[in-house]
């Protein structure tokens, strides 16, 4: 494992910025229908008869209502992932999650975190939707969802980062800031400064913690909170790093002691680095964090432990994974909304 100080090193920016490609839709085109985003993928080709899931289509929300300047066609796309989620939620609050290619919900309500991934995309819409009709409408679906509340850690990060999206946008939201106030005392550090990690192992989607630590202490106004995220953060980059390139826990999750690296690693372990590294930036200006965003897209890029390439630059798509055989040639929707959200923030530090 590298030292702290020098995990944060990496190639020159310029270089870094060179080899950058830039977000391409067409995978993500070809992934969706009228009705939603299909979740699976057999190469490049969507596999109907897995179904949609609210999960992805949150995804895809949130990274349109991010798009600064977004196309016509890209606009038609937030609308239809907008509906998606519209439709999944329940009339006392929450959402179901899977959805069969007949358009039948599978579920009675989701998984806790796709309760809150589903939160924090009607959260991203209600500040960013690309229209205001969507904007409105996504604000009232918010609304309606105070009454979550989870024991995870990470279902509750999701909803924190759409409440604070809300509260970025009006900071006298009464229910954003009420339902974030509730939802950020799940979250913890350790006291353990060898493990500070709020969980016995990593799972997934880990920087998705302190990035939401980070996120309510500037919400509330509460220094500890932030203080807590960014060392939690640094802690995270260092433990992921290897040889001067992320890491990533594998799947099947990692702890102290296990051997590294790990396979599976999948993407979305990049996307949660870039995001939480690049709201670090954006609030200290330190350069270790723009670093810290762009090892992430490089990890894309074969700077990885495989040393591969997982994206395809001409369509955007993005491989479901790194092996210890090499990637996953499957471009389902997490993987790619994943290594789109990863060069889209890649792209704003730069």
């Amino acid at each position: 494992m590298a030292s702290r100080s020098s995990v944060f090193a990496g190639p020159g920016i310029l270089q870094v910025i060179e080899a950058l490609p830039a977000p391409r839709f067409q995978h993500l085109r070809r992934m969706t229908d009228h009705v939603g985003l299909w979740e699976h993928a057999r190469y490049t080709t969507p596999r109907p008869e897995h179904g949609y899931c609210t999960d992805d289509n949150a995804r895809a929300l949130i990274l349109l209502s991010r798009e600064l300047d977004p196309s016509a066609e890209l606009i038609g796309l937030a609308r239809v992932y907008f509906r998606f989620v519209a439709d999944a939620a329940l009339p006392q609050g929450g959402f179901h999650n899977r959805r069969g290619a007949d358009e039948s919900w599978a579920d009675e309500i989701g998984s806790d975190d796709s309760q809150g991934r589903a939160i924090w995309s009607l959260g991203s819409a209600a500040r960013l939707g690309p229209e205001e009709w969507m904007r409105r409408a996504a604000l009232g679906l918010f609304h309606q969802q105070e009454g979550f509340g989870s024991t995870s850690p990470r279902a509750n990060a999701f909803a924190i980062l759409g409440a604070s999206e809300v509260l970025a946008g009006d900071p006298e939201n009464a229910v954003a800031r009420t339902a974030l106030t509730q939802w950020a005392r799940v979250l913890h550090v350790s006291d353990d400064p060898g493990w500070p990690w709020p969980e016995p192992r990593l799972a997934y989607d880990n920087a998705r913690i302190p990035e939401a630590l980070i996120a309510s202490g500037i919400s509330l106004g509460n220094d500890h909170l932030v203080e807590a995220g960014l060392r939690l953060l640094e802690w995270l980059v260092t433990i992921e790093t290897r040889d001067d390139h992320y890491s990533f826990a594998p799947v099947g999750g990692w702890e102290s002691g296990e051997p590294r690296p790990g396979y599976d690693q999948q993407p979305v372990e990049a996307a949660a680095m870039a995001d939480a590294c690049t709201r670090a930036w954006l609030l200290t200006g330190d350069g270790k964090w723009r670093d810290a965003v762009l090892r992430a897209a490089r990890w894309l890029l074969a700077d990885n432990d495989g040393d591969v390439v997982l994206y395809d630059f001409e369509t955007g798509g993005c491989c479901d994974g790194l092996t210890v055989k090499g990637p996953n040639m499957n471009q389902g929707a997490e993987s790619t909304l994943s290594a789109l959200g990863t060069l889209q923030q890649a792209r704003r530090v730069v």
